[in-house]
């Protein structure tokens, strides 16, 4: 577990992502450029720590859709930013997540 995982514990059904750092190289070797490389993989991020889940009118918690460690796409826009240690960190909602990335 990371140090800022210790560190921030989100409430509820929040999600604190880090984005993943774009790839400056293609798959065939060729190097891109730094606008094009940021561009490519903005929206892929690494679950850091998830909150315990949201609650019912009932009062049951209901389970998160990701876990820490899941790679999962994130929208373009929203979310909120935090920095920890020179590194930047995002926080959405659960439902805000488009989707988990599976490795093949």
């Amino acid at each position: 577990m990371s140090g800022i995982a210790k560190r921030f514990v989100p409430l509820l059904d929040r999600v604190l992502v880090q984005k993943l750092k774009p790839e400056a190289k293609t798959a065939s070797g060729i190097l891109l450029p730094d606008s094009a490389a940021k561009k490519a993989a903005t929206n892929f991020a690494k679950v850091m720590a998830i909150g315990p889940g949201n609650r019912t009118k009932e009062g049951k918690v209901l389970p998160m859709g990701v876990k820490v460690g899941d790679k999962i796409v994130i929208p373009e826009y929203g979310g909120m930013t935090l920095k920890f240690d020179d590194e930047e960190y995002h926080v959405f909602r659960d439902e805000d997540i488009m989707g988990i990335l599976n490795e093949e």
